[in-house]
C-alpha cells in the first residue's frame, strides 16, 4: 500500500477532521504531527485534497514547500512576486497561493494551467479557507503569471477578468424566461441569433426581455393557451394594460420602447418570411401594434426631453457652487490626511474650521505589521463618526476628478473611463509652441474626435498623471471591464484606475455613478441649498452641451466636440433659455452649408498647411488665447469678454481691472444719459468679464502641476538615450 492510499484510507483526504485530531493529549505530538504533515506534503509523498489541506495550519508552508522543489520555473516566479510593487503580505499570499496549488494538483509549476489555478480560487472562495482574505486569493499569482507569459495569451490578464460570467448565448437569454412551449423558445432563439450580428451584448440582453418577458410571459398570464402570434384585439387590450404597469404598481415609462421592439419583432419576421419561408412562414402573423401606436412615442419622448430639459435647469445654476464645494471636499481631505499622517496617537487636530482626533487602535498596529502601513483614521469631533482618511481621501480625489474632466469635456461615460496616457497628444508648432490635445476613442459613433485642452483640463489630466505615478515611473497598466460587451481589455495605462488590494482595475460605470451619488449627497448635507441637487456622469455632458450653445458657439462645431453624427442629437442635448438661440443658428448652418463644396480628403497643399499653422498665430489675442476650433472665424465680432472660447492669461488680470474700471465710467455715463440699451449691453459685458476674472484667478490659486522630470533611458539594442514618454 502506497502512503497515498493510507493517506486516503486514513479518512483524512475528505477535510472533515484535521490532523491534530489523531494526538492522545500530548501537545507536543499535536505539533510534531503538523510538521510531518507538512513535510509529506512538501516532497510529494502524498497528495491531499483541497479540502484536507486548507483545515489544516501550516506555518509558513510555501518556504518548506520552495525549499524542497528543484524547479527552476517556480524559482523565476518568485523572483517575479519578489521585484513586484506590492506589500509583504500580499506576496507572501502569492507564493502560498501556487504552493497550495501544486500541492493539491500534484503538477510542477509548468504544468499550472489557468483552468487549475481558477479552479483553486473559486474552490478556495466557496470554502471560506482564504482566512478572511478570500477575495484576494490568487488574483496577485494570475496577474504575474500572465504578465510573463506562462498563461496563453487569449487568457484574460488578471483573475477577475477570468473569473466574469461571459456573454450568455441567445439560447441561455430566452431560457432565463422559462419558456415552455418549444417551438416558441426556438422561435425567439432563432430571432436573437440574426438579431446578434446587428446589435450589441446589452441591446440583445434587453431586446430578449422585452420580447420573452415583457411580452409573451405577460401575454401567457392574459391567455394560457397562445400558441402563435395571431393575438385577439381582447388579449391584446388585456396585454396592453398589463404592460402599462410595472410590479411595484407604478407607471412603465419605458412600454413606448417595448412596444417599439415587439412590432420590430412582427414586421422583421414577415421581411424574413418572404426570403426564407420554410423557416419564417409559419410564424407570420398581423402585427397588434399599429403604426399609430407607435408614432405616439414621439409625444412619450417630448415628455422625456421635457423632464431632462428641467433637471439640467434645476442643476445649471448649482453647478458652480456644487464644483467649488467638490473641489474643497477634495482640499480638505488631502489636508487631514497629510496633517494625520504625522500626527501621534490621540493627538488633537485642526484642519479647516473641523477638530479632529488621531486614531491607532490594535487592529491598525496588526494592519501596519502585515502590510507594512496601516490605514490613516481619525474621529471627527463634531460628529463623533471614525474616518478611514486614507479611503475618503483616496475616493475624494476620483470624485473630484471625474467631476472636472465630465464638466470640461462633455464626454460620455464610457468615453470617460476608457481614457489613458496614450490619449494625450501633443502638437508642436515650428516656433515650439505645444498644443494639447485629447484624443477621445469612439464609443456610441464608430468615429474618433481630438477635444483641444482648455487650461483646467489640462491640469485636471496632469494631477491625475501625477498621482498616478508618484511611487513610480510610469502610468500603471490596468485592465478594463466592458460591460455592454462583457469583456475585459488588455492591459493599458488608463487614467482612471484604483488599486484595492491586489487588484488594479478601471473604475466601472456603475461605480461611478454611485460615487457621484454618495458625493452629491455628502455636499448637500454641508451645503443647505444643494439639497436635492444630484449629479450623473450624463448631467454634465448635458450641461456642457447647453454651456456652449448658449454661450454663442454655433451648434455644428459643439455636435462635433460632443462627437454627435447629426446636429439633431445635439439639440436633443441642449437645454434651451432662449429659443432665439436655436432659430439663428440654425439659419447660420443652413448658409454654411450651402456655401461649402463638397470636397473628397486629399493631402494638404503647402498653402493649406501655412494656413493651419496662421490659425494658432490668429487665435491670440490681448488678454490671453482664444480657443475656436480650426478654420472657424470669430463670431462675436472680437468681443472676446462675451466670448467663452476666450482663454484668460493669469497675468492679464490687471487689464481686466482696467477694463472694469472703464466700464463702469461708462455705465455712469449711459445712465445719465439715458442710454437704456447702451446700459443693458455694458451690464452684461460687466457680467462676463466678472466670471473671466474668477476663471483666471482661480487657475491662479491651482499654480503648477510638478511632474518631474522626463526620464531618459536607452531602448533596447541602442546606445544613444531616447526620450521615455510624453509626460512621465
Amino acid at each position: 500500500m502506497t502512503w497515498q492510499e493510507r493517506w486516503v484510507a486514513s479518512g483524512l483526504n475528505d477535510g472533515k477532521r484535521r490532523i491534530r485530531e489523531l494526538r492522545t493529549g500530548n501537545q507536543k505530538v499535536d505539533g510534531e504531527l503538523g510538521h510531518s504533515l507538512l513535510i509529506l506534503c512538501c516532497l510529494r509523498v502524498i497528495r491531499p485534497s483541497l479540502a484536507a489541506f486548507r483545515v489544516n495550519s501550516f506555518v509558513r508552508y510555501h518556504e518548506h514547500f520552495e525549499a524542497a522543489q528543484n524547479d527552476p520555473d517556480l524559482k523565476r516566479f518568485l523572483t517575479l512576486v519578489d521585484n513586484h510593487d506590492t506589500s509583504g503580505h500580499f506576496k507572501r499570499c502569492a507564493r502560498f497561493d501556487v504552493a497550495a496549488a501544486l500541492t493539491t494538483q500534484g503538477i510542477a509549476f509548468a504544468d499550472l494551467t489557468p483552468e487549475g489555478l481558477l479552479h483553486y480560487a473559486i474552490a478556495t472562495r466557496e470554502g471560506g479557507w482564504g482566512g478572511g482574505y478570500e477575495s484576494y486569493v490568487g488574483h496577485l499569482a494570475w496577474r504575474l503569471m500572465a504578465e510573463s507569459g506562462h498563461f496563453p495569451k487569449h487568457v484574460p490578464a488578471t483573475l477577475r477578468g477570468a473569473m466574469r460570467a461571459p456573454a450568455m448565448t441567445p439560447t441561455e437569454l430566452v431560457d432565463r424566461h422559462n419558456i415552455a412551449d418549444q417551438d416558441i423558445h426556438a422561435l425567439f432563439v432563432a430571432y436573437l441569433t440574426r438579431r446578434s450580428h446587428d446589435v450589441d451584448y446589452t441591446t440583445l440582453r434587453d431586446l430578449a426581455g422585452d420580447l420573452c418577458g415583457k411580452f409573451w410571459a405577460a401575454l401567457l398570464k392574459v391567455n394560457p393557451a397562445q400558441k402563435d402570434l395571431a393575438l385577439t384585439p381582447e388579449d391584446y387590450g388585456k396585454w396592453r394594460a398589463v404592460l402599462e404597469v410595472r410590479r411595484a404598481g407604478r407607471p412603465r415609462l419605458s412600454a413606448h420602447a417595448v412596444m417599439t421592439n415587439i412590432r420590430a419583432f412582427y414586421l422583421d419576421i414577415q421581411g424574413w418570411a418572404a426570403q426564407e419561408p420554410e423557416r419564417w412562414a409559419r410564424w407570420v402573423a398581423p402585427c397588434p401594434i399599429g403604426g399609430r401606436e407607435t408614432r405616439s412615442r414621439a409625444k412619450a419622448n417630448r415628455r422625456a426631453k421635457e423632464r431632462m430639459d428641467a433637471r439640467i435647469r434645476r442643476l445649471q445654476p448649482a453647478l458652480p457652487a456644487f464644483v467649488a464645494a467638490v473641489t474643497a471636499r477634495r482640499d480638505h481631505f488631502r489636508d487631514l490626511l497629510k496633517a494625520a499622517t504625522d500626527a501621534a496617537p490621540n493627538q488633537e487636530l485642526t484642519v479647516g474650521m473641523k477638530r479632529y482626533r488621531r486614531l491607532f487602535t490594535a487592529g491598525d498596529a496588526r494592519h501596519a505589521h502585515i502590510h507594512g502601513r496601516a490605514n490613516i483614521r481619525v474621529l471627527d469631533e463634531s460628529t463623533g463618526k471614525k474616518v478611514n482618511v486614507t479611503f475618503t481621501e483616496d475616493a475624494t480625489f476620483w470624485q473630484w476628478a471625474a467631476v472636472e474632466t465630465l464638466r470640461h469635456t462633455g464626454l460620455r461615460c464610457e468615453e470617460l473611463l476608457e481614457l489613458s496616457q496614450v490619449s494625450i497628444r501633443q502638437y508642436i508648432r515650428p516656433n515650439a509652441e505645444v498644443v494639447a490635445l485629447l484624443v477621445v476613442a469612439p464609443s456610441k459613433s464608430d468615429r474618433e474626435r481630438v477635444i483641444p485642452m482648455t487650461a483646467d483640463l489640462f491640469h485636471v489630466i496632469a494631477t491625475i498623471i501625477r498621482r498616478l505615478t508618484r511611487n513610480r515611473r510610469d502610468v500603471p497598466l490596468a485592465t478594463r471591464f466592458d460591460p455592454y460587451e462583457r469583456i475585459t481589455s488588455e492591459p493599458q495605462p488608463f487614467l482612471f484606475q484604483r488599486t484595492i488590494g491586489q487588484r488594479t482595475e478601471v473604475i466601472n460605470p456603475g461605480s461611478l455613478r454611485d460615487e457621484l451619488a454618495r458625493l452629491s449627497d455628502a455636499v448637500a448635507a454641508e451645503h443647505p441649498e444643494l439639497a436635492g441637487c444630484r449629479f450623473t456622469p450624463h448631467d454634465f455632458r448635458r450641461l456642457f452641451a447647453t454651456d456652449l450653445v448658449n454661450h454663442g458657439l454655433p451648434i455644428h462645431i459643439g455636435a462635433a466636440l460632443l462627437g454627435h453624427l447629426d446636429v439633431q442629437t445635439t439639440h436633443g442635448y441642449v437645454t434651451v433659455f432662449q429659443e432665439d438661440v436655436i432659430r439663428h443658428y440654425q439659419t447660420h448652418l443652413a448658409g454654411r452649408r450651402a456655401a461649402r463644396a463638397a470636397r473628397e480628403y486629399r493631402t494638404p497643399t503647402t498653402t493649406e498647411w501655412a494656413e493651419f499653422e496662421e490659425h494658432f498665430d490668429k487665435r491670440k489675442v490681448e488678454l490671453g488665447n482664444c480657443g475656436r476650433p480650426y478654420a472657424t472665424p470669430c463670431e462675436h465680432e472680437h468681443a472676446c469678454i462675451r466670448c467663452p472660447l476666450l482663454q484668460v492669461d493669469p497675468v492679464m488680470i490687471g487689464r481686466l481691472d482696467e477694463i472694469n474700471t472703464d466700464l463702469i465710467a461708462r455705465r455712469e455715463l449711459a445712465q445719465t444719459k439715458g442710454w437704456l440699451g447702451e446700459l443693458e449691453g455694458i451690464d452684461l459685458t460687466l457680467q462676463f468679464l466678472q466670471d473671466k476674472r474668477a476663471d483666471a484667478q482661480r487657475l491662479v490659486r491651482l499654480g503648477p502641476t510638478n511632474l518631474g522630470m522626463p526620464a531618459f533611458r536607452p531602448e533596447e539594442g541602442q546606445e544613444t538615450p531616447q526620450p521615455h514618454g510624453f509626460i512621465p
